[in-house]
């Protein structure tokens, strides 16, 4: 009994020791991070909003870090180039993601995904979040959202939409709330949002649900009529447009995300370290004005709420794909 006692106190001794060992490693790994550029992968073409928003984070970083953040521009077959070859790199900090939450739909929308948005990935933060806004052709007889799901109603698949593409954040932020106001209307898809917008202008298409920076201009010089936006609050921009949920379709929410995410396996103490800058980053009044000027609202969430959310994500987007009848190409 005493040599069973002797081996099992050897085993826990052991075992302490492999522990205090692993949180020394990792509190080095964070003590001397970074060493060398940290390369910040934008999985889509120069100039767009995840573009944009990488490159302030990777200037703010740069500075606070004295070591050089940079974008790295890996665009192509929707985001999914750059999403991979971040997924396959070395889980060493130096090589990260930031990204839209297409990230989360390719799975759902092609048959042939080289990642897991769950599995492939250590998530370090959220960095906002941008609504869609219900817009209108003002010939359409709806002032008010209610009268938009009215006329939906009467004359079920009579009305119409435009997107800027199957899958696209507009296209499945309709057909949420088809399925949740339990209406019919039509998916006119386009080949870009530019060719969506001039159709739903010129009285073509009804309606659609785009980002403030395409419509802002359109809405102020009258030639869009808002109804509603696809968020959890309203926006800066539009304080008296209500969200879909104030205007009649209780728990509604419908965003598009961008976020910082890692390959898996990255040391938690890395992830801790760029997650802490990233909250320090996005309470800056440059970034934050930025961010909203842009219609995006600032978030900085923790590295187990992004998680939570990649997941929950996938199942809701999952389950509206399904409804919609929209199989995998």
């Amino acid at each position: 009994m005493p040599h069973f006692n002797l081996l099992k106190f050897g085993f826990r001794f052991a075992l302490g020791l492999s522990l205090i060992f692993g949180a020394v490693l990792q509190l080095t790994h964070a003590q001397s991070f970074p060493t060398k550029p940290v390369k910040i992968v934008v999985p889509s073409a120069p100039g767009g909003g995840t573009d944009i928003i990488g490159r302030m984070i990777a200037q703010n970083f740069s500075k606070a870090f004295g070591q050089s953040f940079y974008v790295e521009n890996k665009a192509g077959a929707g985001n999914m180039i750059g999403i991979e070859y971040v997924a396959k790199s070395a889980a060493d900090g130096y090589t990260l993601l930031f990204v839209p939450s297409t990230l989360v739909l390719n799975p759902i929308l092609y048959k042939t995904v080289n990642y897991d948005p769950i599995k492939n990935f250590s998530p370090i933060s959220m960095v906002a979040t941008t609504p869609n806004i219900l817009v209108v052709n003002p010939n359409v007889k709806a002032s008010h959202l209610k009268d938009f799901i009215s006329l939906a109603k009467d004359a079920p698949g009579k009305l119409n939409y435009s997107s800027a593409g199957v899958g696209t954040s507009p296209h499945m932020s309709m057909e949420l709330f088809n399925h949740m106001s339990n209406i019919q209307t039509r998916h006119i898809p386009y080949k870009g949002t530019t060719p969506a917008v001039n159709d739903l202008l010129g009285g073509q298409v009804d309606a659609m649900f785009s980002n403030a920076l395409t419509v802002m201009p359109l809405i102020q010089a009258g030639r869009l009529r808002p109804l509603a936006v696809s968020g959890s609050k309203r926006l800066n921009l539009l304080p008296e447009v209500p969200t879909v949920m104030e205007a009649g379709v209780p728990g509604y929410v419908a965003v598009q995300w961008y976020g910082l995410l890692a390959p898996a396996g990255t040391p938690a103490a890395i992830v801790k370290l760029l997650h802490a800058q990233m909250v320090k980053a996005l309470d800056t009044k440059e970034i934050r004005e930025k961010l909203l000027s842009e219609g995006a609202e600032p978030v900085g969430s923790s590295p187990l709420e992004f998680e939570n959310l990649i997941k929950t994500d996938f199942l809701k987007w999952s389950s509206v794909a399904k409804t919609a009848g929209i199989k995998p190409q």
